[in-house]
């Protein structure tokens, strides 16, 4: 049986008494789902997996996304995304500069991501200090914390996303490894529209749904009134008070909600200083079925 160990943060909470090398009975994977809802970003210490039981644990959540950059995926499970700095005969093994600022994945696309799962094989770690961490910031906290006149403002308006926002953004930093996208790369990711203000599945409650890595217009203002609520919409939601940063060990297994989170990874480590991480990334096509969410230990 698995138990919950909250970080009486923000975010975050531990599971311990899990071995995803093999499959969740039923009350398990009902109580990791419950928890990835109120936690907002769940840690699964200690596990040793392989590529394929990483996909299989990953696909319990829902359909697993095949990036549209297909360029750093496991070669046997395209699922599985390789997210690291090394290289091999000189060639990048993974992609180096992942995450590396505010986003929220897959509001790019039309079917948005439900969770994030990521298996850290290779931490790298300076004096002892384990670098790379993965922050988070919390949606649910930044939409109750909305002046009233903004949420009235806001309601039922939606946000345009766009995937090469971000993508143009990553390759633009110095020593970028990403190619540029493809006009068929441009073509199977196309701007999409998302209400500002979602509510969560699993709580029930609204989140603010915007992310400064891919929103780019808030569709039924003005151009100028648009650009000044999303600057201000930026700056609310990344406040320290809504924000929690995971320090990463091998073996961790960390999940995180992407409808009711941000996230970034800090890049404060070296060429030489290796990471090897590994990524499912689950789109939410299941979370948002009621009968789905009743499987939720609340």
């Amino acid at each position: 049986m698995v138990e919950i160990k909250p970080t009486r943060k923000v975010l975050g909470a531990s599971v311990h008494g899990a071995d995803l090398s093999k499959p969740l009975n039923e009350n398990d994977f009902g109580v990791i789902l419950g928890a990835l809802g109120r936690y907002g970003v769940i840690c699964i210490p200690g596990q040793k997996l392989e590529a394929a039981s990483l996909k299989d644990f990953a696909g319990r959540f829902g359909e697993l996304e095949i990036n549209v950059a297909g360029q750093y995926q496991d070669p046997v499970h395209p699922e599985v995304m390789i997210l690291s700095n090394i290289k091999e005969n000189g060639k990048p093994i993974g992609l180096a500069d992942a995450g590396q600022d505010w986003h929220t994945d897959m509001s790019y696309s039309s079917t948005i991501a439900f969770a994030n799962v990521l298996y850290a094989i290779k931490v790298p770690r300076r004096n002892g200090k384990a670098l790379g961490s993965t922050e988070f910031a919390s949606m649910h906290a930044a939409y109750d914390d909305l002046p009233a006149d903004i949420k009235a403002r806001l309601e039922g308006k939606t946000i345009t996303h766009d995937f090469a926002k971000f993508w143009d953004k990553m390759r633009a930093q110095p020593g970028s490894t990403r190619k540029p996208l493809t006009e068929e790369q441009r073509r199977k990711k196309p701007p999409v529209s998302h209400p500002v203000f979602l509510t969560h599945p699993i709580t029930g409650r609204k989140v603010l749904y915007c992310n400064p890595g891919y929103a780019m217009r808030i569709n039924e203002l003005p151009e100028g009134e648009s650009d000044e609520l999303l600057a201000f919409l930026f700056k609310h939601q990344l406040q320290p008070k809504y924000c929690y940063a995971h320090s990463w060990t091998e073996g961790d297994v960390l999940m995180w909600d992407n409808i009711g989170t941000l996230h970034q990874a800090w890049p404060d480590y070296t060429a030489d200083e290796h990471r090897l991480i590994k990524r499912c990334q689950v789109m939410a096509d299941r979370v948002f079925d009621p009968g789905f969410v009743r499987q939720a230990v609340m």
